[in-house]
């Protein structure tokens, strides 16, 4: 890097933290005037910084050497997963779950990342929380850490990838609760609403596990000199990883459209059912109904007027009209 004086910043405002790898599994803390004083021969550099936050933003387009072009790239509010070899360096963009209190975890949030052998910079948005980067940063912190930039690289996509599998297992198990019967009892509007909302999950998930499965190809493929053959090996193993969600994925967008067509197949057939009552009800009252129209007819010569046996004569014949009627009904495979 060019000869810089330091940003005058305040504290560490726009930066998340920054660290230089002693190559032994160790790290030591830098703050922004140590950014700006280290040089290649330091160790590898790996600066965290807020993508969003102006101080860092000015920092990135005037005193990170990086190409203008990739900086715009680094900086964009919304990109899909992808990967993009420019000279010795990658730009690779991941999503990744936000474990911020209050935030929908189903709703990955992008991380944007720029490597090469001597630095590593990674951006995420202020509001966002990836507990991915904060594994990575404790273990440096213990000595137990990574030694290379390439293998930097290949445990963020490894531990980017990691956080999403819970997230998969417990629609899993929400779905199997839903296919063993054991919702069952619950009224079929709260099972709906439940399926409904897997099926959502599940493809909201696809939709950037897809793509960030076709990015890890190409870096694991990447003709980098920094990448090892190890760490290409983690990374195929991080793809296989996300490849295996996205067929778990698809199969629970799958079963719950299956458990959701069975639940619409058994409510049409309640349905039916009912339905079918109702019309073997309707039949029985139909005679009754058809004698009691005729009596009441407000016209002469209607029989039993002046008889006082006349309506219980009435009752006996529609008693005895109701086990005709149920014969025929049975007889006719009504009943």
């Amino acid at each position: 890097m060019p000869e810089a004086t330091p940003l005058q910043y305040g504290a560490h405002p726009g930066l998340r933290f920054a660290c230089a790898l002693d190559g032994r599994g160790g790290c030591r803390d830098l703050g922004w005037s140590d950014v700006e004083a280290w040089r290649n021969d330091a160790g590898v550099l790996w600066i965290h910084i807020e993508r969003n936050d102006l101080r860092a933003q000015a920092w990135m387009r005037e005193r990170s050497g990086i190409d203008p072009l990739i900086v715009e790239s680094l900086l964009a509010e919304e990109s899909r997963p992808r990967v993009e070899r420019v000279a010795d360096g990658l730009l690779v963009v991941m999503r990744g779950v936000n474990r911020r209190e209050g935030e929908d975890p189903i709703d990955l949030v992008p991380l944007h990342v720029w490597g090469d052998a001597d630095r590593v910079i990674s951006l995420r948005d202020k509001d966002h929380y990836l507990m991915a980067l904060r594994d990575i940063r404790e273990t440096l912190t213990e000595g137990r850490g990574v030694l290379t930039a390439g293998q930097l690289f290949a445990l963020i996509a490894d531990k980017v990838v990691k956080y999403v599998e819970p997230l998969i297992e417990e629609l899993e198990d929400q779905v199997d609760a839903l296919d063993e019967g054991r919702l069952a009892k619950r009224d079929s509007g709260d099972t709906r609403a439940t399926l409904n909302r897997i099926r959502r999950s599940a493809v909201s998930l696809r939709r950037y596990l897809a793509p960030q499965r076709e990015a890890l190809f190409r870096l694991q493929a990447a003709e980098v000199t920094w990448l090892s053959e190890r760490d290409r090996i983690q990374i195929r193993e991080v793809t296989d990883k996300v490849l295996r969600h996205v067929e778990s994925l698809d199969s629970i967008r799958d079963r719950t459209t299956l458990l959701q067509e069975e639940l619409t197949a058994e409510m049409s057939e309640r349905i039916a059912s009912n339905s079918h009552r109702l019309t073997a009800i309707a039949a029985l009252l139909l005679p009754p109904s058809l004698l009691a129209g005729m009596l009441g007819a407000n016209i002469g010569g209607i029989p039993g007027t002046d008889d006082s046996m006349a309506f219980v004569v009435l009752c006996l014949l529609v008693v005895v009209i109701f086990p005709l009627e149920l014969w025929v009904l049975r007889r006719l495979g009504w009943l």
